[in-house]
């Protein structure tokens, strides 16, 4: 990570939009930050007008590609000012950070996406639902997939606390002994939070689990039966130094163990649990060479009740 943390924060001036700027005080972020508000009008701009060039003979331009000159001009005025009120606001919460945006017309999905590219940020932060300055949705169904599958960094996709008091926040990570889930773990690890910040390591099991007993040899496989759960102590075990990783920081964290579908356990343990956040692995493997943290990472990030973040390694 560079010196400064990078983040990329999508903007559609709807609620939840302003739900995710509001998220970001319950991100663990650091003081030190460079964030880059960008808001995208799905418009199409047409080529720029010539009328008036030559007045002996002047071009025609149609009234319909005037409109949509004007309309294109409108919504991009818009999003500039809906760019600007939210740099105003999170210089207005963390006066810390050093704040830019910018508003331009593109297929929001795609513009994020090749931002994101250019830019290089370590997070991008999109609200769980929203609109383009357009009309349509700028952030749920296939355009927030599209970001989470495409774009090269981390991905935090935000939702609005279900309580507003001041309890100590929670935070659920699911965790497979895979590179990714160790990945989202030192995310955790990395960031700055509150005293009293609850952490959950949640490991799904199902029959059986593969896992590596001496990290020097990757190669070297161990496979533990699950199915009988006097075995769970020693897949416990497995998720312990993670655990006390995150402890040295002084968080409350512990190991969690469930048998099912990691899709449906990861988002029913964070509701019941009352998770303020999950954090995964963009992939990993559990069981029998299957996807813990691929699909499942894109469903959760759907279904979560909380904000849920995808995490990635560093470039």
């Amino acid at each position: 990570m560079s010196e400064k943390m990078k983040l990329l924060i999508a903007y559609d001036g709807s609620d939840c939009a302003d739900a995710a700027l509001e998220d970001l005080k319950r991100a663990g972020l650091p003081q030190a930050v460079e964030a880059h508000v960008m808001t995208v009008a799905d418009v199409f701009v047409p080529p720029p007008l010539k009328e008036g060039i030559d007045d002996t003979f002047p071009m025609y331009v149609p009234e319909g590609v005037k409109r949509a000159h004007q309309r294109a001009e409108r919504k991009l005025r818009e999003a500039a000012a809906m760019a600007k009120r939210a740099n105003e606001e999170l210089k207005r919460v963390f006066p810390q950070w050093d704040v830019t945006d910018e508003a331009l017309a593109e297929s929001p999905a795609w513009a994020i996406v090749r931002k994101a590219d250019e830019w290089k940020p370590d997070l991008i932060v999109v609200g769980a639902h929203g609109h383009s300055v357009f009309g349509g949705r700028l952030i749920l169904g296939s355009i927030s997939q599209r970001v989470l599958y495409e774009a090269p960094g981390s991905v935090r996709i935000a939702r609005r606390r279900a309580t507003e008091d001041d309890s100590p926040l929670r935070i659920l990570v699911g965790v497979d002994n895979s590179e990714g889930s160790n990945v989202a773990v030192d995310a955790i690890f990395r960031r700055q939070w509150p005293q009293g910040t609850q952490v959950r390591l949640l490991a799904v099991v199902d029959t059986v689990m593969s896992i590596t007993p001496d990290p020097s040899e990757p190669s070297v496989m161990k496979w533990i039966e699950t199915e009988n759960e006097e075995n769970w102590d020693e897949v416990r075990e497995i998720f312990q130094p993670a655990a006390e990783k995150l402890r040295t920081t002084g968080l409350d964290a512990a190991v969690m163990l469930r048998r099912g579908n990691p899709k449906d356990e990861v988002v029913n343990e964070a509701e019941s649990w009352g998770a303020d956040s999950i954090f995964v692995g963009a992939k990993g493997m559990r069981g029998i060479d299957r996807l813990l943290l691929g699909s499942v990472s894109a469903a959760v990030s759907a279904r979560a009740h909380c904000s849920v973040e995808v995490v990635r390694p560093a470039p």
